[in-house]
């Protein structure tokens, strides 16, 4: 059966809203007994912000991901560039376990460092194919790069 560009759309969109959930299993039993009480900068976004950012960020991944796939499996480029944004999204999932499933604000740097990386391989693969798709990356890149600095001074700080 061949899926059509909107059902791409949708399971890709979905899919990554799945990876926000499991995630979230990590971190939600985290913020208060443990994320609330650490040390944080100054800069910390507040609490209430990191949902709604997350769901749309995740939302545009998917969105991203599904305007890849809609350019079919056989055009080159399309499976290093789709392999390459799996492989960030399971260090976006796992960055929440290592940082709030183990505590461990290192692990959780490491993790947040290579997860960069890969967004940022993502983008070029994706660029290569489609600038759309790659432009619909940029905010999660700044994102996590604001997620990356917070991360480090948690490490510093605790």
């Amino acid at each position: 059966m061949r899926l059509g560009k909107y059902a791409k759309l949708i399971i890709s969109i979905l899919g990554c809203e799945l990876a926000g959930v499991l995630g979230s299993v990590f971190t939600i039993p985290a913020i208060s007994t443990w994320y609330n009480v650490i040390n944080k900068p100054g800069f910390t976004p507040p609490g209430w912000l990191f949902g709604p950012v997350w769901i749309a960020l995740y939302a545009l991944m998917g969105l991203a991901a599904g305007l890849v796939w809609i350019l079919g499996a056989r055009k080159k480029g399309i499976r290093p560039a789709l392999m390459a944004f799996d492989i960030q999204i399971a260090l976006n999932v796992l960055w929440s376990f290592l940082f709030f499933g183990l505590r461990n604000p290192l692990y959780g740097l490491l993790d947040i460092i290579t997860l960069w990386l890969a967004i940022a391989a993502t983008i070029v693969g994706f660029y290569r194919l489609s600038k759309r798709a790659a432009w619909l990356l940029v905010p999660y890149l700044l994102w996590v790069s604001i997620a990356l600095l917070l991360n480090l001074y948690v490490w510093r700080l605790n």
